[in-house]
C-alpha cells in the first residue's frame, strides 16, 4: 500500500508549562513491570522428532493458529520463530508509548531489518521495512491501531478467490468475515475524560467482548486532539457514527490494542500465549529460523507432500529437522512467508534457477502482487489515534474530476499490465488485470483512497500524515540466494503506477485545507514541511518521491488468487500444487485494505484455525458476543463526547484531562520541554 506524506505545522504559543510543573499522580510505568510466565517453551534438543502441525513463524497469526489448535490435546503442535522471545525487553514490548520514544524497530534480533531495493520513483532509495522478529511478530511492536478495512474491499477479495466455487467464496465475505472481525475482540469503551476531550463515536454492537485482544481507546487524549473531528468536519469529511460495521468514510478515533487493565500492549503473545497453562501438545522454539520445508518422494492425488521443515539457530550452525505429520504452516508474513517457499523450491521457475535452488513446484505467483503502505518518516498509554480516511471524490473536490481521473486509469490498464507487472509469466500478469479491473470498479470509486493520521508526538510540532490505502503500483519478493541468512529482495515499485503519486499530492492539498480550519488551526503558527513554496504539482512530487517511506502495512507475496491468475492459495489457504502447506497472514491478501492489517488478520487466523479444525470444511465464526461490558452507553446505541460536533474546545478540553493523564504524560512533556 502506499506512502504517507506529512505536512508539519508549528504549534502556536499555546500554553503547556503549567503541565510541566504539575506532581505525577503516580510513578509512571510502575505497573508495566511484570514479568510473564516461559510457557511452552522448550529448547532445540527437547524438540520431538514430529508434530501434527508445524507452525513457520510465531508471530501475530502464528501463535493464534498455536493456541487454537493445540486446544485438542491429541493434535501436537510446534512453533518455529526466529526471534526471541521477548521475555528480556518487557517494558519495551508492554509500554504503549515505547513504540512511539524507545522502539525496538531499526534494530536487531527484534526487528528483520529489511530493506527495499533502490526505488527507481522515490529518490532511488532504498527505504526499510520494518517487521517484528519477536514472540508476537508486528503485533508485538506496531503502533496498535485496530482498524478494520471497508465491506466493499472485504467483499472485492471474495469475488476475486474463486469465481466458479461460490461456496469457497463466500467464505471470505464481509457477511462472514465480519463476525471474525469481533470474535477475537474484548471491547472496552472510553473513559469518559477521554471521550470529552475527543468525542469520537462508536456503537457496542460493532464489537465482540469475548476474544483474546483487548481493544480500547487510550487511558488520556492530549488536549490538543479535540480540534481533531471539528477541524476535518470544516474541510468537509464528518465524523464516522461507527467506523467498524463496513463504511470507514470519515474521521475517527481509532481502538488500540491495549488492555485497559493495567495499560499494556495487548498482542498475539499476551492475549494467545501468556495466560495457557503448559500445554503438552504444544511446544515453541524461539531463535530458530527456518530453512526450508521438505518434500516427499509421493505425490498426492498429484501435489507434493510436506515431509519435514528444517531450521537452523544461526548462519553456520547445524540444521535440524522436525517431520510433519499433518500440515506445515507457514505464518512468516508478507515477506517471510514467500521468502520460506522460495528457499524451499516452490515458486517462479526464472526466480528459483537464478538463486540455484532446484524447483520442487513450479508456482509463478510466489512472491508477486505485493502492495505496500507507505509514509513519509518522522505517551505512555497515549497513542496517536486520530484519523480519517476519504474518497477520490472530496480528494478530488467534486465526482466529475474524480470521474475523469478514473477514467484515466481504467483506459490505461492494458499498457500498465503490460509495462508494470514485473514477472515474465502470463498468469500473473491475468492476475493483475484481474485485480485491478475489481479494484477499479468495486472499491476505488467509494472507499477511503488516503488515510490522515493526525501525529502529536513529536515537540512543539504536528505532523498531520497522509497515506495512500488503494495503490496501483505492485512489486514482488524475490531471492537470489539459496541461504535463508541472505535477506529477500523486496521491490515493491512504488510509484510505478502514476495514479498514486497523484492521489498523494492531492492528499497533501487536502491536509493543507484541514490545517487552516478552526479550531486546529488557533493552535498552529505555520506549515514547516514541505513548506509553503512547495506548492505547484510538481514540486510536490518531487518533495513526496524523497520523503515517503513505509507504513509498515505490506499485503502480497502469497495471494489467494486462482493458479491462473497467480494465486499461490486457494479458499482454504492451501499453496496450490502441494497437499499439506498452508499460508495464513497478511501475504494471502490480494486485494489492499483501508485499514491498518493487525486487525484483518487477526480475524484471518481465526477463521483459519476454524478451517483447519473443522476438516477443511469452512464456517461461520459467528460466536462473538455483542454489546458493551462498561460504561454508560447501551448496546447497539451511538455514542458520541457531545452533541453536533462531537468535539470540544481545546480551551474547554484542557480543563477536562484528568490527574492520571497529568501523571502519565508530565514526566514525558517536561523531557521535551526543559
Amino acid at each position: 500500500m502506499l506512502s504517507l506524506g506529512t505536512l508539519v505545522l508549528c504549534l502556536s504559543s499555546i500554553s503547556l508549562s503549567s503541565l510541566v510543573h504539575a506532581s505525577p499522580a503516580h510513578e509512571p510505568h510502575s505497573h508495566f513491570n511484570r514479568n510473564f510466565h516461559k510457557r511452552n517453551y522448550v529448547t532445540p534438543d527437547q524438540r520431538s522428532s514430529s508434530y501434527d502441525y508445524v507452525i513457520i513463524g510465531g508471530g501475530l497469526a502464528g501463535l493464534v493458529l498455536a493456541s487454537r489448535l493445540s486446544e485438542d490435546s491429541s493434535k501436537t503442535v510446534l512453533v518455529l520463530e526466529a526471534g526471541p522471545n521477548g521475555d528480556a525487553v518487557p517494558t519495551k514490548l508492554n509500554v504503549p508509548s515505547s513504540t512511539y520514544y524507545d522502539s525496538l524497530l531499526g534494530s536487531a534480533p527484534y526487528d528483520w531489518v529489511y530493506k527495499t531495493v533502490p526505488q527507481p520513483n522515490a529518490g532511488n532509495r532504498n527505504l526499510a521495512l520494518p517487521r517484528g522478529k519477536v514472540l508476537g511478530g508486528s503485533s508485538a511492536v506496531n503502533g496498535m491501531y485496530l482498524v478494520r478495512p471497508a465491506k466493499s474491499e472485504v467483499d472485492a477479495w471474495s469475488t476475486l478467490i474463486a469465481p466458479n466455487d461460490k461456496t469457497a467464496a463466500e467464505t471470505w465475505n464481509w457477511d462472514n468475515f465480519f463476525p471474525a472481525l469481533k470474535e477475537f475482540e474484548i471491547f472496552t469503551p472510553p473513559l469518559p475524560d477521554v471521550q470529552s476531550v475527543a468525542g469520537m463515536k462508536y456503537d457496542p454492537a460493532s464489537h465482540g467482548t469475548s476474544g483474546k485482544v483487548h481493544a480500547t481507546y487510550p487511558a488520556y487524549m492530549v488536549p490538543i486532539s479535540s480540534t481533531w473531528l471539528p477541524s476535518l468536519a470544516g474541510a468537509g469529511i464528518p465524523t464516522s457514527p461507527d467506523t467498524y460495521s463496513g463504511n470507514n468514510l470519515g474521521g475517527m478515533f481509532a481502538l488500540t490494542a491495549e488492555n485497559p487493565s493495567n495499560w499494556t500492549r495487548s498482542y498475539s503473545k499476551s492475549a494467545y500465549i501468556d495466560p495457557l497453562p503448559p500445554r503438552s501438545n504444544l511446544h515453541i522454539i524461539t531463535d530458530a529460523t527456518v530453512e526450508k520445508i521438505v518434500f516427499a518422494d509421493n505425490v498426492v492425488e498429484g501435489d507434493r507432500v510436506a515431509s519435514a521443515v528444517q531450521f537452523s539457530t544461526g548462519a553456520g550452525t547445524p540444521v535440524l529437522s522436525v517431520n510433519v505429520n499433518k500440515e506445515a504452516i507457514l505464518c512468516g508474513g508478507t515477506y517471510g512467508s514467500p521468502h520460506v517457499l522460495l528457499l524451499s523450491g516452490v515458486g517462479p521457475k526464472d526466480v528459483l534457477d537464478g538463486a540455484k535452488v532446484p524447483v520442487q513446484n513450479e508456482l509463478p505467483g510466489v512472491g508477486q502482487h505485493l502492495s505496500d503502505h507507505l509514509q513519509s518518516v518522522e505517551f505512555n498509554s497515549f497513542v496517536n489515534s486520530g484519523i480519517a480516511y476519504v474518497n477520490g471524490s472530496r480528494l478530488f473536490n467534486g465526482d466529475a474530476n474524480f470521474a475523469a481521473f478514473l477514467d484515466g486509469i481504467n483506459g490505461a490498464l492494458d499498457s500498465s499490465a503490460s509495462t508494470l507487472v514485473p514477472s515474465q509469466y502470463s498468469p500473473v500478469v491475468e492476475g493483475y488485470k484481474t485485480v485491478y479491473k475489481t479494484v477499479a470498479s468495486n472499491t476505488y470509486p467509494t472507499t477511503g483512497l488516503i488515510e490522515i493520521l493526525f501525529s502529536i508526538n513529536s515537540p512543539g510540532v504536528v505532523n498531520i500524515q497522509v497515506g495512500l490505502q488503494q495503490p496501483l503500483s505492485r512489486g514482488r519478493v524475490y531471492i537470489t540466494s539459496p541461504s535463508v541468512y541472505d535477506p529477500p529482495l523486496i521491490d515493491p515499485q512504488y510509484f510505478s503506477h502514476p495514479a498514486d503519486i497523484t492521489v498523494m499530492r492531492q492528499a497533501i492539498r487536502l491536509v493543507r485545507e484541514i490545517a487552516q480550519q478552526a479550531p486546529l488551526s488557533d493552535s498552529l503558527a505555520g506549515e514547516v514541511r514541505p513548506g509553503a513554496d512547495v506548492n505547484s504539482d510538481e514540486d510536490i512530487e518531487n518533495f513526496l518521491r524523497g520523503a515517503v517511506g513505509t507504513e509498515y502495512h505490506p499485503a502480497g507475496g502469497c495471494a489467494m488468487l486462482p493458479k491462473d491468475q497467480g494465486g499461490v492459495v486457494d479458499a482454504k489457504l492451501k499453496v496450490y500444487g502441494l497437499s499439506n502447506v498452508r499460508v495464513v497472514d497478511a501475504s494471502v491478501f490480494p486485494v489492499t485494505f483501508s485499514a491498518h492489517l493487525m486487525t484483518p488478520t487477526y480475524a484471518l487466523a481465526e477463521v483459519a484455525a476454524d478451517i483447519i479444525i473443522n476438516g477443511n470444511k469452512p464456517t461461520n465464526t459467528g460466536s462473538a458476543n455483542n454489546g458493551s461490558t462498561s460504561g454508560t452507553s447501551k448496546p447497539g446505541s451511538t455514542t458520541s463526547g457531545t452533541p453536533d460536533s462531537g468535539a470540544s474546545k481545546t480551551g474547554a478540553a484542557v480543563g477536562l484531562v484528568s490527574s492520571s493523564w497529568l501523571g502519565l504524560f508530565v514526566p514525558l512533556l517536561a523531557a521535551f520541554l526543559l
